[in-house]
């Protein structure tokens, strides 16, 4: 069950741009009020934005912030790309390499650290990493259950329960899902009104939060419900 008392998580997507950092940024901070000390990592980071001739890896930062942490940036984040594509596809362009191992070190060094770590991926977890590695292969080392955020839209429950079919066969724990709507819907989509329901009850999964399309800084309190669950154990 998702409410045991568990201390490291992995914030996944059922694709990109559905809200995984803003999530993740919440999720920390809820940690962060309810009085733990919260490290974070984004183990690699696509469609960085240059400024004095380094890489700003936004999303790492964010959720820095929401931490308040001083850990060094590269270890929260030790692999940065500009080019906004997969992480195996731009390393390749910067005749890089992605190393898993790398990143299950600064995982390590970081956690040793922390009450509680928060991880998020990039994209979601069938996204490679190197040529033959994915997210899972990362998982699969790291060995920490993942949340899934999803936006709740048409199409969303079967993205959803394809990745925790993935997660399931890659012996990944689901800790389970939060549905987010990263965008104000224009005119009506019905699906929105039972998607939670289907969802859960075909994926066996807890829903743990359903976030509204909210403008300002990440919504805390639409989290904090299931955190303080979980910290308290229960």
């Amino acid at each position: 069950m998702f409410f045991e008392m568990r201390k490291n998580f992995f914030i996944t997507g059922t694709d990109t741009g559905v809200g995984k950092t803003f999530v993740a940024a919440a999720f920390v901070e809820a940690l962060r009020k309810a009085g733990f000390d919260v490290g974070v990592m984004k183990p690699v980071e696509t469609g960085c934005a240059e400024s004095g001739g380094e890489l700003v890896p936004g999303d790492a930062l964010k959720l820095k912030e929401a931490a308040r942490t001083s850990d060094p940036l590269d270890l929260i984040n030790p692999y940065r790309f500009a080019a906004p594509v997969a992480p195996c596809v731009a390393a390749s362009m910067e005749d890089r390499e992605i190393e898993i191992d790398k990143i299950a070190e600064a995982f390590n060094v970081l956690s040793k650290r922390h009450d509680f770590m928060v991880v998020e991926g990039a994209g979601g977890l069938m996204v490679p990493l190197t040529p033959t590695k994915t997210f899972i292969d990362l998982l699969s080392i790291l060995k920490i259950p993942v949340i899934i955020v999803a936006p709740s839209r048409l199409g969303v429950i079967n993205h959803t329960l394809l990745t925790v079919e993935a997660a399931r066969r890659g012996g990944i724990d689901v800790a389970g899902i939060i549905l987010n709507n990263p965008a104000l819907s224009r005119g009506s989509d019905l699906s929105g009104e039972t998607n939670a329901e289907v969802i859960e009850r075909f994926s066996g999964a807890p829903l743990l939060a359903e976030l509204p399309f909210i403008k300002e800084k990440p919504p805390y309190k639409y989290v904090r419900g299931f955190v303080e669950q979980l910290t308290s154990g229960g």
